[in-house]
């Protein structure tokens, strides 16, 4: 898989809930004349954990959107895979998502681009808590409206969260600690903890999708009673801006704006969903989706390639400007991008045999040579953040590390992680006898050219891919491990059954990638939790399962200021690391888009989640005239 590839499978199920992690709840933007209930919760605005809300109950609109923006057009997004559904509480269960859904349902809250995890009222209008997180109330809006014209009610809200809870393991996981959703009030819902403490458990209940209860509930068109249960390809219902307009099963999907939308006029809508369509292509083949944008097939693309960003940009609409390339810089997150072992096969449990993959891997020469040396080596769990560990431990860090001694690495206390350098060949050689060291200590000798342990038995992997673009990295790092003497292989399957495998954990070695948030929290049980290792379809790919990661993990989501969580997450980081359960591999801080320019954008866009399109962008007559195509 290419760096950041957004339309990994496995990617876009995290990604989400992996921004919106745990630091705080701090004061919060309180709501004028709001009533107290319990007596220190009252009614807020926001939620935040980093700090006060930069916007205060009242505000007009986001800063970084055009209040203004013309409405109209069609924009032309492309996915690589298929689709055989529209019921988001079976994603990751049952059947491939189609992309667009989001575009007809809603959340609780909506979280702002120009800030880090601070989310405002959607569906709601207020909410509040205790000061010991023990629970949190959400108020939903009067107005809010189903696209049947139904009011959105608490026990929709209940009827979504029993549902998700129940059918999806991964949201099950999620909200494991939220015991229970009950009506408090007419328009109200309160969510309970198992315990108190856990921060970011407010706001994380406020990424709820709602569902319409009624609807799930009655009868298709086809005269069968619907069931939330299964995967479905009829037209979904929501609350949202956007509605189905049409679609082809597994090919396209067409969305039209809603006119009778009943939130168009809220605050954190103002400035978006400013197409009239929205069109969603689908291609099997990564090769074939570069050419169909070429091709005017369809309008914006993030460029994963390093060789086609530095070489593909060539064809005539690029080179008269009608394509476009940009570089976006500004984010709020951070990532693991690696070659990931599974930790449940015998022959990846020696930590020995981990290391000697990443002392075989030449990232320097792989850069050099194919990715025109535009990426970094990968060197954190938390790679681009703050958050980051250096050197050796200190002050915090040191002391929560010390109170682990007992199930942390003794290497912790004493050596910086550092992975392998290559790049010539008195490197590569130096690298590869220790490799083989390391591999003849594990039990692993050399008999007529293959690694071998004392039973005969080669030491072999299978590389699991879903790109056929895989095998420019996959083929490249093949001869060194042949060098060890170790077998190898790849296999590239469709993206619906890489879900499928990577779903019961059927793979030797893939390639994964874990987003990280400036503010990490009770997602880090999904990536590294003991408890998740075993069960489908969970982010612990790896099939972690550490005492010292899992304490290291509560220490983050029981962090009781920013301080401590910076300093426990350094220290799973380090852990994380000199485990070597994975091989890094490379990242870049831009991210690079391609673009048919027919589009306008605000002149400010949000720090932490540029470019954000098409979500603040609009359709420019103007420039499209001059690009020519589209509508």
């Amino acid at each position: 898989m290419r760096q950041g590839d957004p339309g990994h499978p496995r990617a876009t199920a995290v990604s989400r809930r992996a921004i919106i992690a745990a630091l705080a709840l701090a004061p919060l933007a309180t709501l004028p004349g709001a009533p107290a209930w319990a007596g220190d919760a009252e009614w807020r605005s926001a939620t935040s954990l980093m700090g006060e809300p930069k916007y205060q109950a009242g505000f007009k609109h986001f800063d970084y959107v055009n209040p203004d923006a013309p409405k109209g057009g069609t924009v032309r997004l492309a996915r690589q895979g298929a689709y055989d559904n529209f019921n988001p509480v079976v994603a990751g269960v049952k059947g491939q998502l189609e992309a667009g859904v989001g575009l007809v349902y809603e959340q609780l809250t909506e979280q702002s681009l120009d800030e880090v995890s601070t989310a405002y009222g959607l569906l709601t209008d207020g909410v509040k808590y205790p000061e010991d997180f023990s629970w949190v109330t959400y108020r939903l809006r009067e107005n809010a409206r189903w696209q049947d014209g139904k009011p959105v009610t608490p026990e929709d809200v209940i009827f979504s969260f029993d549902a998700y809870k129940e059918i999806s393991p991964q949201m099950a996981f999620y909200y494991a600690h939220v015991v229970k959703a009950e009506k408090t009030g007419d328009r109200e819902i309160t969510f309970r903890f198992d315990q108190p403490g856990n921060r970011e458990l407010p706001q994380i209940v406020g990424q709820l999708t709602v569902l319409p209860k009624h609807w799930w509930e009655g009868t298709g068109a086809d005269g069968k009673k619907r069931n939330i249960k299964e995967t479905t390809l009829e037209p979904p219902m929501g609350s949202g801006p956007y509605r189905l307009k049409g679609f082809d099963a597994g090919r396209n999907a067409v969305y039209e704006r809603a006119p009778d939308y009943w939130g168009k006029d809220l605050p954190v809508r103002v400035g978006t969903n400013n197409f009239d369509q929205m069109r969603f292509e689908y291609y099997r083949d990564s090769t074939v989706l570069f050419e169909a944008l070429k091709g005017d097939q369809y309008d914006f693309r993030i460029e994963n390639s390093a060789k086609n960003w530095a070489t593909g940009y060539d064809f005539p609409a690029a080179k008269d400007g009608r394509v476009i390339k940009e570089e976006f810089t500004e984010r709020a997150s951070g990532r693991m991008q690696a070659f990931a072992f599974n930790l449940r096969r015998p022959k990846f449990q020696d930590q020995r045999v981990r290391r000697a993959f990443n002392l075989a891997f030449d990232f320097e020469e792989m850069n050099k040579t194919i990715f025109y040396g535009l990426y970094s080596r990968i060197g954190s769990y938390f790679e681009g953040t703050e958050l980051a560990s250096k050197g050796l431990p200190e002050g915090k860090e040191l002391e929560i590390l010390q109170g682990l001694k007992d199930k942390v690495p003794a290497s912790v206390f004493t050596a910086a992680y550092v992975n392998p350098v290559n790049g010539d060949p008195q490197k590569v050689r130096e690298n590869l006898r220790e490799a083989d060291r390391l591999l003849k200590e594990a039990g692993w000798e050399v008999k007529g050219g293959k690694r071998v342990n004392a039973k005969g038995e080669q030491l072999t992997a299978e590389f699991l891919a879903y790109d056929p673009t895989s095998e420019r990295f996959v083929l490249f790092y093949k001869p060194s491990l042949e060098r060890l003497g170790i077998g190898v292989s790849l296999r590239v399957v469709d993206p619906s059954q890489y879900e499928n495998r990577m779903r019961d954990f059927d793979f030797d070695i893939t390639t994964d990638l874990w987003p990280e948030s400036l503010s990490p929290g009770n997602e880090q049980r999904d990536f590294w939790g003991s408890k998740a290792a075993d069960r489908p379809g969970s982010r612990n790919t790896l099939g972690v399962k550490d005492p010292g990661v899992d304490a290291l993990i509560d220490r983050i989501i029981f962090a009781k200021d920013r301080g401590e969580l910076v300093a426990a997450t350094k220290a799973l980081d380090r852990v994380l690391l000199a485990h070597d359960y994975v091989v890094p591999q490379w990242w870049s801080p831009a991210t690079r888009t391609a673009r048919w320019n027919r589009f306008g954008r605000p002149q400010t866009m949000p720090r932490y989640a540029a470019p954000a399109f098409p979500t603040i962008w609009w359709w420019d007559a103007a420039l499209a005239q001059k690009t020519g195509g589209g509508k």
